[in-house]
């Protein structure tokens, strides 16, 4: 049986360890490169294997580190993701007045000038698709044959296209 003598050599990885500016100290090879170390390496100026590790590649790398450790970590259907404050928890006032404040200033300017009218039309629109809801319901209640109640509705259908404009069929008449 033959025998093999393993030796054992560094266990430093150049290529794995970098030395910041200066050369008195070493960190991981950054994983991430900030703005600038970015910008020269598109421009092809700088040489990735010798240079020195830019602290803020190593500052972005730290960064994303974190960042995935803390999405590893976030648990997605805690109680505390769902319900920040209790059903009794004194509701903020002050910025629920703010709020409707915001909301009817925003509704005001809203119906101001051509708005005045957007709502009025979707009221229209509204009314007489209610009034085509009647009809089909009082054709449903008598006792029509399939033919005279499929007249009936064409015969409303047409008339709700002859009196309302074409931009409001799609709203009104659905086929």
């Amino acid at each position: 049986m033959k025998r093999v003598r393993i030796t054992s050599g560094s266990q430093v990885i150049d290529k794995e360890w970098l030395s910041l500016p200066g050369g008195e100290l070493q960190a991981p090879r950054p994983s991430v490169l900030c703005p600038a170390c970015r910008a020269k390496l598109q421009a092809n100026l700088a040489n990735t294997s010798n240079r020195p590790a830019c602290f803020a590649c190593y500052r972005a790398t730290l960064e994303r580190e974190r960042g995935l450790k803390a999405a590893g970590e976030l648990h997605t259907a805690s109680v505390e993701r769902f319900q920040s404050t209790l059903p009794l928890e004194p509701v903020n006032q002050s910025r629920l007045a703010r709020l409707r404040s915001d909301r009817e200033t925003s509704r005001v300017a809203a119906r101001a000038g051509i708005g005045q009218y957007v709502d009025k039309r979707r009221r229209a629109q509204i009314a007489a698709r209610h009034a085509l809801e009647q009809i089909v319901i009082g054709l449903r209640d008598r006792d029509l044959t399939n033919e005279e109640r499929d007249r009936v509705l064409s015969n409303a259908t047409h008339a709700a296209e002859l009196q309302l404009p074409e931009a409001w069929l799609p709203f009104v008449v659905s086929r």
